[in-house]
């Protein structure tokens, strides 16, 4: 395996950060297997955060040489009450719909979803028994109650909410998927790293070994207020890595809330007046929802120059970069509707296999399937 292939490709955007570079050379360079995982709880649709974001690591992992694995959380998602707390019916969506639209995310983020292994966690537990039990118990009897109730946050639900006791094995059983499956490159959103680094802390006294964890960035919901956005832009600036994550978990791009998302099967009628009626203020480059999407899907391998047409004057400005783009924008050179209309072309031509697969092609039933059960939050 090449180790600066390896670390290159943790390292490409849209990762926030790799815990740490060092080890993962480390393990590339002693020729370790090295085996990756990515957890989804299972809910509604798919948006461009849960898929082409989080896929979009996958490829690049894929490409680097390393093994890849999607853990479709059924339990998890169980505990945590989605799809109105129904285990079978998570289970019949997570099989269905939720994997497919996975597998197409990763198909367009320029990955091969036949190289990546899709796992039920419920059937990895029924095979691994009780040694998965006794991983769980291995992991509570190293982490203390006050530290799981502060990383309850990967539920979206605050600390101070009433609390089942089942919630509270939610993170021992999320750190135990890890070592259960021999993962070594853990992989999830910003908001998985309290799990993950409780996995780093205890891994080699419980399970003989640490894994490297690798977080990607959380898209900013597309209807962000104004008191929201300046909250975020002043934690980023402060440096208060836990803070930010907190607040962007709260107003990141959810399915619960469909007006801030765009769903990756979405029709360009769709992609374009969510786009456009997205936050977007002018001259501001930090955490805008649109420039988002420009920087880490649009530029994320693109070969060709990205136009956008002054609507007022018809000029052309032409961008070879994304860097280009940003520059212009916070000079004000470039109006946000003109960078929205687009931002919304592109960004539908760039979905458009999602939207036929799921409208004309084989996803269709498994969408119309998820359409018909109650979407819970």
């Amino acid at each position: 395996m090449d180790a600066d292939l390896l670390v290159e490709m943790a390292l490409r955007e849209p990762t926030e950060e790799l815990l740490t570079p060092e080890r993962l050379r480390e393990l590339a360079e002693r020729g370790e297997r090295l085996v990756h995982y990515i957890g989804f709880e299972v809910s509604g649709l798919v948006h461009l955060g849960t898929g082409l974001i989080s896929m979009q690591k996958v490829a690049d992992l894929q490409r680097a040489g390393v093994e890849t694995q999607v853990f479709l959380a059924d339990y998890h998602s169980w505990i945590n009450k989605k799809l109105g707390g129904d285990l079978s019916t998570i289970r019949r969506v997570a099989g269905g719909y939720f994997k497919e639209a996975l597998r197409v995310s990763l198909r367009i983020a320029g990955g091969d979803p036949d190289r990546t292994r899709f796992l039920m966690g419920s059937e990895v537990y029924e095979k691994l028994g009780l040694d998965y039990f006794t991983s769980v118990v291995k992991v509570s009897m190293e982490t203390t109650l006050s530290r799981v109730r502060r990383s309850i946050t990967i539920l979206g639900r605050k600390e101070a909410e009433a609390l089942s006791f089942a919630q509270l094995l939610y993170v021992p059983m999320q750190v135990a998927d890890i070592f259960s499956l021999g993962v070594n490159v853990a992989h999830g959103g910003m908001d998985q790293r309290k799990a993950h680094v409780i996995a780093i802390d205890i891994g080699e006294k419980a399970f003989g070994y640490k894994p490297v964890a690798l977080h990607h960035h959380l898209l900013p919901g597309l209807s962000l207020d104004q008191e929201a956005w300046k909250r975020l832009v002043e934690a980023k600036s402060s440096g208060n890595k836990e803070e930010f994550t907190g607040i962007l978990a709260d107003v990141k791009m959810s399915k619960s809330k469909p007006e801030t998302a765009i769903f990756i099967h979405d029709s360009e009628e769709e992609v374009r007046r969510k786009i456009m009626q997205a936050f977007c203020p002018a001259g501001e480059v930090e955490l805008n929802p649109v420039l988002e999407i420009a920087r880490y899907i649009i530029f994320r391998n693109r070969s060709e120059p990205f136009e956008v047409i002054n609507k007022k004057t018809g000029e052309r400005l032409v961008f070879s970069s994304y860097r280009e783009l940003e520059e212009k924008f916070r000079a004000r050179k470039v109006h946000p509707l003109d960078l929205k209309a687009a931002v919304a072309e592109e960004l539908a031509r760039i979905l458009e296999p999602a939207r036929k697969h799921f409208t004309e092609g084989p996803g269709r039933n498994f969408l119309e399937d998820l359409r018909e059960i109650r979407i819970t939050r």
